[in-house]
């Protein structure tokens, strides 16, 4: 859908729902080890656009565990996610009427690397630890607000999201999420 962006040495690759991307910078190594600048404000913001982080949150997961599918109704949250250790299957579901994408999911595997997933707000965002255990951090564009939080339901029928886990294990509040038909949407 969008197309690729480069800057200095990050990459912007674009998924099949507008606006969300994936974002890989570059590493550098050596007989030493290696270095990457994974994160500066500066280059993000011309790939997504004038959004501020004002939270970092740190997921630690164990396999088959579903995290998701989560947004805000109000205080919607752009959300800058990666996967530190293991790996995870991450999904994102486009929950914007306007958006020519409204109603349509895409899946990634992250690992440790360069990868970065952005999830623009008005977007449910969930994942599937995929490894014994994952480690997800994740930057977001506004506060957590537990009064405006929503759960889209994992399994919903509508989207039919293949999750590739026969057995997940959720929360509660997970476990209960609403209806893509009944779910708060974003105009």
């Amino acid at each position: 859908m969008d197309s690729t962006k480069q800057l200095n040495g990050m990459n912007a690759i674009g998924t099949s729902l507008k606006d969300a991307y994936i974002i890989t910078n570059q590493i550098f190594e050596d007989e030493r080890g290696s270095f990457r600048e994974s994160f500066n404000l500066r280059d993000i913001q011309k790939i997504i656009g004038p959004y501020e982080f004002v939270q970092d949150s740190h997921s630690i997961s164990t396999k088959n565990v579903v995290r998701g599918l989560h947004y805000q109704i109000e205080h919607a949250q752009g959300k800058l996610v990666r996967c530190i250790a293991g790996e995870i299957y991450d999904v994102i579901v486009d929950l914007r009427k306007n958006s020519e994408t409204f109603g349509k999911w895409v899946g990634f595997y992250l690992r440790p690397g360069p990868e970065q997933l952005w999830v623009p707000p008005g977007f449910a965002h969930g994942f599937c630890a995929m490894s014994d255990q994952a480690e997800v951090l994740y930057k977001v564009t506004d506060y957590r607000y537990a009064e405006y939080e929503r759960s889209l339901l994992w399994n919903d029928k509508t989207l039919n999201i293949y999750w590739s886990v026969s057995s997940p294990i959720l929360s509660d509040k997970d476990a209960q999420g609403v209806s893509f038909e009944n779910c708060d949407k974003y105009e």
